[in-house]
């Protein structure tokens, strides 16, 4: 869990001095007396040192009282500020190695660097995070509370959150984003977008799939922070506050070219009369077979047919892939793209289905085979 406070402001020392009857004479000259180790734990409130002291509560004035009882409120203000899920405007006090320290009345929170909006880092990547966190103190950010906790005096914003209430019905699919590359992992590349106004307010995921059409085995290979790109939206999820971004859709999928240059196909051939026979069944790709068989249980679907084959020259994904073509149906007819490996085969369909139903039908039958 990332580590919150909300600070305590100055207390007198006199608050917290022991009464003159209890108060021990000092140690014999001959001796070193070192004050203790300071703690590394960031105090919250003043209500953190509350019972510190057995004497601290019998010598409360009014004005210990008063604070306590205003610390006490705005811990019920900022609670009501999450549940509601409001936007705040609060003042950046300080600059750690871990984030920002912002003041909610008389209560102080924190900000950790990775709940930041991508827009001050992306002004210059190549800079630490920590220098320019040190440029924000004395401005003011949006945030919302992520958590508000008084019995553990955890107190924490996120200017992330507030940035995805604010922008993120600006993101349609199909849309077309510069962007700046993050945190780069196995799986995929975060990467920062750059909205109309100049500023990089939100962040998405380009998956290990979605990197290029190549086999990718290590997205390092591929993607480094810093790097700038091109992506395409490819999925929002407002309840999960996910924006799935591709670059390889941006690109013509090479296997159509590769299929037009070692097997042409001419006007008047129709599937099955290409330069090669069709395949038999012991020359399919695994588990094609099975495919086509539970395609034709499918409604609207009357006849597979198998067409050219060919040999790429990259390795896309060992599995076996099941492409819909982006041309529509014609007389009735429709083509589906399997690869694995190398090899490509091409698939008609007699169908009755437009490019929508035919895909709902594929996706139904690679559910039901393994």
């Amino acid at each position: 869990m990332l580590a919150a406070a909300a600070l305590r402001p100055a207390t007198s020392l006199a608050a917290f001095s022991p009464s003159p009857s209890t108060s021990r004479s000092p140690p014999p000259p001959a001796l070193l007396s070192f004050p203790p180790r300071p703690h590394h734990r960031f105090p919250l409130s003043a209500t953190a040192q509350e019972g510190a002291s057995t004497s601290s509560a019998a010598s409360a004035t009014p004005i210990d009282e008063a604070r306590l009882a205003q610390f006490a409120a705005d811990w019920q203000a900022v609670r009501a500020e999450k549940d509601q899920g409001r936007i705040l405007e609060l003042p950046v006090l300080r600059a750690n190695s871990g984030g920002l320290i912002l003041r909610f009345n008389s209560l102080q929170g924190f900000v950790p660097n990775p709940l930041l909006s991508p827009a001050h880092w992306c002004k210059d990547p190549k800079r630490p995070i920590q220098d320019v966190t040190k440029d924000l103190v004395g401005s003011s950010i949006s945030v919302k509370v992520v958590e508000a906790n008084e019995e553990e005096r955890k107190l924490v914003f996120s200017e992330k959150d507030a940035s995805w209430s604010t922008h993120s019905s600006q993101v349609k699919i199909g849309e077309i984003y510069d962007g700046i590359v993050g945190s780069v992992f196995h799986y995929g590349a975060f990467v920062h977008l750059r909205f109309p106004d100049g500023n990089y307010h939100l962040t998405g995921l380009v998956h290990i799939s979605e990197v290029s059409w190549d086999l990718v085995q290590d997205v390092r290979d591929f993607l480094n922070e810093g790097d700038t790109v091109k992506v395409i939206a490819v999925n929002v999820d407002l309840e999960k506050s996910r924006i799935a971004l591709s670059i390889r859709q941006l690109e013509e999928d090479p296997l159509l070219e590769t299929l037009d240059k070692v097997i042409p196909l001419e006007a008047d051939q129709s599937p099955n009369v290409g330069t090669t026979s069709p395949p038999s069944e012991d020359d399919l790709l695994p588990g094609l077979d099975g495919i086509c068989n539970e395609l034709l249980q499918e409604d609207g679907i009357t006849d597979v047919q198998f067409g050219r084959r060919a040999l790429e020259k990259r390795v896309v994904s060992q599995d076996l892939e099941l492409w819909l073509s982006s041309v529509p149906a014609k007389d009735n007819q429709f083509k589906l793209l399997a690869r694995a490996g190398r090899q490509v085969q091409e698939v008609y369909l007699t169908t009755s289905l437009d490019q929508e139903g035919i895909k709902k039908a594929v996706q139904r039958v690679l559910g039901r085979v393994p």
